[in-house]
């Protein structure tokens, strides 16, 4: 289990960079639980998440500027990963999102990306597609301290390539 303190960034999975605020005691039906209370940077909102939980609920540290490098080698590679059936392909996405994983979350961007570029997607697959963009074009530019646009250019010039080259696998 990772632990965290006040004042430490995190990412909430499917809401992304975070700050801890407090860890706070509460009771319920007489069983005690300690909490984290984050405030969402995106939109200001609290959010309590119990300390013995983090793991399953995925909440992380922000990623390290060597992590970044990482994010970029995902998103310009020419793997590509479809699965035909519109249901099933959801719900794989679906699930990585969930994980908070962010290596996962930009697997969808890349494969939405590069789908979107062939066919025009569902409502939500667009939405989750604005979602996974989203969640990493926000933690990059937390990381690397750099304006939300400058990090979308350099994230769009990435998945550029795998919709050029994704067709040659």
């Amino acid at each position: 289990m990772v632990q965290f303190k006040v004042g430490d960034k995190v990412v909430y999975p499917n809401h992304g960079v975070g700050v801890i605020e407090q860890i706070m005691s509460a009771s319920s039906a007489g069983v005690d639980n300690t909490f984290y209370r984050l405030r969402i940077l995106a939109n200001d909102s609290t959010v309590l998440v119990p300390t013995h939980n983090t793991v399953q609920v995925g909440l992380r540290k922000v990623l390290s500027k060597k992590d970044v490098d990482k994010v970029f080698r995902v998103l310009r590679s020419a793997k590509v990963e479809l699965t035909s059936d519109w249901k099933g392909r959801f719900q794989e996405n679906s699930d990585k999102m969930r994980t908070g994983d962010i290596f996962e979350v930009a697997r969808v961007l890349k494969n939405l990306t590069y789908l979107s570029k062939s066919k025009n997607l569902s409502y939500r697959e667009r939405k989750m597609l604005d979602k996974s963009r989203y969640l990493i074009v926000s933690e990059i530019a937390e990381v690397a301290n750099l304006p939300e646009d400058q990090i979308e250019a350099r994230v769009d010039k990435a998945v550029s390539v795998t919709a050029r080259g994704a067709g040659n696998n």
